[in-house]
């Protein structure tokens, strides 16, 4: 495979095939496809229970696919892990009682075939003046940014890290994903989930996000975001009824919010124009679709899926070209329109 620019794309490093996991008569993980390449940088975004951490757990070796396939590196996952090319940062997990950080990140270190020298985990993580304190004596967020010199130890080619600014302040948090994007600089493969929707959009070259365990939606954040409607259209009501306001030139969503109405719109000179024509301006605000407006499209997409999947509605979920269909990487405005 070739880039646009005509040179050969990196090799893949996370490779999705079909992949179900089924907790009882729950999908967590419901026919995933995905394709993540050699030093690319991708976020996964999801509301509570979409599927994120049940994907996570299929990466890392912690659970079996029921369906399909997971493999890392042209190779499965259990053998990867005894490689040493893969590192986590998890959510859960006890601090170890009675070891210095500097004790627990060598131990950690020792384990892998080529791991990253102590001293430099320890300050990639920004944790050096840590290194003689006990782990289990350590803040919240202390012991997060232990847990990333841990994920950091092997040095591994693949990164995943889940939800891994949740218990850090703004300060600790901008100095994280310094470190973060230092370590992915060097070549290294990262996937983390968060849900801090400026976060994906800031810091990782492809967003995909999964709902009700499927793949809705990959690619840049601007890709995302054109994907939502392009632009929203705000104005006073100042007393005026809303109707007609769906059928404007360009809307493609209308949402009233106390006397102030926002317009999802592809084409906001369109609308702007119709509006004035209406007489309707006052107010008047124009700005381009964020990434939480394309989240909540492209989640609430995926309900109208499910809703319309139930026993006795026609459809069948995860077909290619319909809302709710799995994404692979590089999946083009086109696609991203189809599932919005």
């Amino acid at each position: 495979m070739t880039k646009t620019d005509g040179t050969p794309a990196p090799p893949v490093a996370v490779s999705f095939t079909g992949a179900v996991k089924t907790f009882g008569a729950v999908r967590a993980v419901n026919g995933v496809d995905l394709e993540i390449r050699r030093g690319e940088t991708v976020a996964l975004l999801g509301r509570n229970g979409a599927g994120k951490s049940s994907t996570i757990a299929l990466l890392l070796g912690l659970d079996e696919p029921d369906e399909g396939s997971v493999s890392l590196f042209g190779t499965s996952v259990a053998q990867s892990v005894r490689a040493g090319r893969v590192g986590a940062m998890l959510q859960e997990g006890r601090a170890v009682p009675r070891v210095t950080v500097r004790e627990l990140v060598s131990f950690v270190a020792g384990r892998y075939p080529a791991p990253m020298p102590v001293g430099e985990a320890l300050a990639l993580a920004g944790i050096e003046e840590l290194a003689g304190r006990r782990v289990d004596k350590l803040s919240g967020g202390q012991t997060q940014r232990v847990r990333f010199a841990v994920a950091l130890a092997g040095n591994p080619a693949l990164l995943v890290l889940d939800e891994p600014t949740a218990a850090l302040d703004v300060e600790a948090r901008h100095a994280f994903w310094a470190s973060m994007r230092a370590y992915a600089r060097r070549g290294h493969t990262v996937l983390f989930s968060t849900h801090y929707l400026e976060e994906a959009d800031a810091h990782a070259d492809r967003i995909v996000v999964i709902d009700h365990g499927r793949i809705v939606a990959d690619g840049s954040g601007e890709e995302l975001k054109r994907a939502a409607g392009g632009s929203l259209v705000a104005f006073d009501l100042a007393g005026r009824g809303t109707e007609g306001l769906s059928l404007l030139p360009g809307v493609t969503a209308v949402e009233v919010r106390g006397d102030r109405a926002r317009l999802r719109t592809d084409d906001s000179d369109a609308t702007v124009i119709a509006l004035a024509e209406l007489g309707a301006i006052r107010g008047l605000e124009v700005a381009p679709a964020s990434l939480d407006d394309a989240f909540m499209a492209l989640t609430s997409a995926s309900d109208s899926v499910s809703e319309s999947s139930s026993p006795g509605a026609s459809g069948t979920p995860g077909t290619p070209g319909t809302p709710g269909a799995s994404g692979a990487s590089g999946a083009s405005d086109t696609d991203l329109e189809t599932v919005r």
